[in-house]
């Protein structure tokens, strides 16, 4: 069976919104977008080439869908994170989205908790999360993640929606690997306990 992994850049204070550029999700007046950006160094920079090239499948909420989909087909096919990202299959979470234009696009069935059970059940190598704060609002709370690699940048923002909301159920995980990069981010590795 294939693992389901949530890979998020989070600031100090959980914080995931926005985390590329001002426009990316100006939900709730959110004007901090674009605060990776100073902190990413070479590090960072092969931790996610590597998750991104070693993937066998995405699984993207609707608004990072549509925003890798606006950018990464006309990415330099020559990098293999961007192929590998390129032809690679994309499940998406939608309710909206009628028509998927970027290759490999498959909609998910209504019902998402089925469906990434079924693609689970199906796989045999990791299928990603990357960005998706909505979809991963359902994933958390029906337990479906066993790895969580978060990338946790040195900063405080004071506001912005989180990676692990109020409200959802307590989950215990067990670190399983962490390191830092130069510019300060901690890349932590966490499993899902099964031990209760």
């Amino acid at each position: 069976m294939g693992q389901l992994v949530v890979v998020n850049f989070v600031s100090l204070d959980g914080v995931m919104q926005s985390v590329l550029s001002a426009d990316e999700d100006r939900d709730g007046g959110f004007d901090q977008g674009g605060w990776v950006l100073p902190y990413v160094d070479e590090v960072v920079e092969r931790f996610m080439s590597g998750v991104t090239a070693g993937a066998g499948a995405l699984l993207l909420g609707r608004r990072t869908y549509e925003i890798f989909a606006g950018t990464w087909p006309y990415a330099d096919m020559n990098d293999p994170a961007v192929a590998a990202m390129n032809t690679m299959p994309k499940y998406v979470a939608s309710r909206t989205l009628k028509d998927l234009s970027w290759a490999n696009s498959i909609l998910l069935g209504p019902d998402p908790v089925r469906e990434v059970g079924r693609i689970k059940s199906a796989s045999e190598s990791e299928t990603v999360v990357l960005g998706s704060g909505g979809l991963l609002g359902t994933l958390i709370e029906h337990d479906l993640a066993d790895e969580y690699r978060l990338l946790v940048f040195p900063l405080i923002l004071g506001s912005g929606k989180q990676l692990f909301a109020e409200g959802r159920s307590p989950r215990r995980l067990v670190l399983t690997a962490t390191r830092s990069t130069p510019s300060g981010v901690l890349i932590n590795t966490y499993r899902r306990r099964t031990d209760g």
